[in-house]
């Protein structure tokens, strides 16, 4: 009876404990931040915004602004939540110098961080729900733009979406940031990297010194792309997209 009573406690236990997800570092990848669409069928990875569904029988990130607004959403943060954004000297919202319907999270005190990280929380919570293997997070470099803003602080932060990302038993992810070096991995936590034109800036070993094979690269042809598929060190799951990301757009791999 004992040893009964034992495999099914085993079993509760372990039926309710989410494992891991494993990194497919091998495939083909594809980013669909622009809208959601049904790529080839070799592609393994997909990476969609929080608000689009996963792409079933792939490995599907998703797309978290973790440390600045997105467009569209001004009016909750304004509303809502107006102690926690970044303000300028006159006490006016700072605005992203590259997207100017984004603004900056306030992750300055470890308040506002634990703050961020409830809202965020419930995001993540809907990327486990919804059926996703991991989470990656933009804009961790937003100490490089905003006035207020710094390097510990979005560790920190970061530090906290990442323990909830594992807690869900999903993958984090690292959207750039490459001067970050070991600490997206040691300090942080995160489990993979996401990199936007490792190729066009030279610097994707930054990336694949620290994450190995974990590593996504998306380059845009927007711009000069030539020895692109002869670059010693290009990560396998390269993806050339058009900018706008938009479905049906530019879509090509050097393994095609």
């Amino acid at each position: 009876m004992k040893s009964v009573v034992a495999a099914v406690l085993l079993l509760l236990v372990t039926g309710c404990t989410a494992a891991t997800p494993s990194f497919p570092a091998d495939g083909r990848v594809d980013y669909q931040l622009g809208g959601a669409w049904q790529p080839p069928a070799d592609v393994t990875v997909v990476a969609r915004d929080r608000t689009e569904p996963p792409l079933a029988g792939v490995y599907s990130i998703c797309y978290v602004n973790g440390f600045q607004t997105q467009p569209g959403e001004a009016s909750f943060w304004l509303d809502e939540h107006p102690e926690l954004l970044v303000r300028d000297a006159s006490g006016e919202p700072q605005i992203d110098p590259n997207w100017p319907d984004e603004m900056a999270l306030d992750t300055s005190t470890p308040a506002k961080r634990t703050a961020l990280a409830g809202i965020l929380g419930q995001w993540i919570d809907g990327c486990a729900d919804d059926g996703y293997q991991a989470v990656e997070f933009d804009n961790l470099d937003s100490y490089t733009r905003f006035d207020g803003l710094t390097r510990d602080g979005n560790v920190a932060f970061a530090r906290l979406l990442v323990a909830r990302v594992h807690e869900r038993g999903l993958d984090a992810g690292q959207k750039n940031s490459a001067e970050l070096g070991t600490v997206g991995r040691d300090v942080i936590g995160f489990d993979f990297a996401v990199s936007e034109e490792c190729f066009i800036f030279d610097e994707c070993a930054l990336y694949t010194d620290v994450y190995g094979e974990k590593v996504i690269d998306i380059e845009y042809d927007d711009t000069d792309l030539d020895g692109l598929c002869d670059y010693d060190g290009l990560p396998t799951l390269t993806v050339v997209r058009d900018r706008d990301l938009t479905p049906g757009g530019t879509f090509w791999s050097c393994d095609e």
